[in-house]
């Protein structure tokens, strides 16, 4: 098969890439469509840090249904993307080695979990910790604005996801001979400093135990990422040409 694909001419792979993209779009607007129907109550399980819907307040009268579109958005995605990587793997696979697509598929399956961990980690960990600091700072009421909360909320899920996704990125980084584990292991003070620099940036609080509560998964991270670095078994690139 992957033979075939290689001499496929150009305006072949043209159209392949056309109607699988064609396909994901659709998956997408298919999920979209079906996520109207229960957003509402993802809704309410994202307001129930704050307190619940009650909690909040729309100024805008179109904010009600901004919100719960925008969420809709999200959950449409978040079902599709499954779909959505098979078309866009199903397009790229044929021109891969048989070891280099089991790579492929371990390493989506690893992302998925790592990142569902760290919407989780900020969900239930970091999200009711950062809440009662900014309600309660300096002892002034707050009734926070429906779309700011939603927007706030889905915001930190999803860069908390990405961050978890650091052992996966090393683990590319070591199989295509960039990092080693015995590098990372040399460097962990540095990697330390700029856990904490980006820790400020995402935090949404300058409140240091939330930053610390930050702080300590991602450095743990950091070390299971040179596990990774050492199961992938690379060398530096310039180290791999030398020798």
């Amino acid at each position: 098969m992957g033979d075939n694909r290689k001499n496929m001419p150009f305006w072949e792979h043209f159209e392949e890439l056309r109607k699988r993209l064609l396909l994901a779009l659709i998956a997408l607007v298919i999920a979209t469509v079906v996520s109207f129907f229960f957003a509402e109550k993802v809704v309410d399980v994202l307001t129930q840090p704050v307190g619940g819907l009650g909690t909040l307040q729309s100024i805008e009268v179109t904010e009600n249904i901004g919100v719960f579109t925008r969420v809709a958005l999200i959950c449409g995605f978040v079902i599709a993307l499954p779909i959505i990587l098979y078309e866009i793997l199903a397009f790229i696979m044929p021109g891969l080695k048989p070891s280099e697509r089991h790579w492929v598929i371990s390493g989506l399956i690893l992302g998925a979990i790592f990142f569902l961990i760290g919407a989780a980690f900020a969900f239930y960990v970091m999200l009711p910790r950062t809440l009662d600091f900014l309600l309660d700072f300096m002892g002034v009421q707050t009734i926070p604005r429906f779309s700011s909360y939603i927007k706030f909320i889905t915001n930190l899920i999803f860069w908390m996801g990405i961050a978890f996704e650091m052992p996966l990125i090393v683990f590319v980084l070591a199989k295509i001979h960039v990092v080693t584990a015995a590098q990372l292991l040399k460097q962990w003070r540095y990697a330390v400093v700029i856990i904490a620099a980006l820790s400020a940036v995402i935090t949404p609080t300058v409140d240091p135990v939330n930053m610390g509560l930050l702080m300590v998964p991602l450095v743990a991270l950091y070390f299971v990422s040179v596990l990774f670095a050492a199961m992938a078994g690379g060398k530096p690139k310039k180290l791999a040409q030398d020798s």
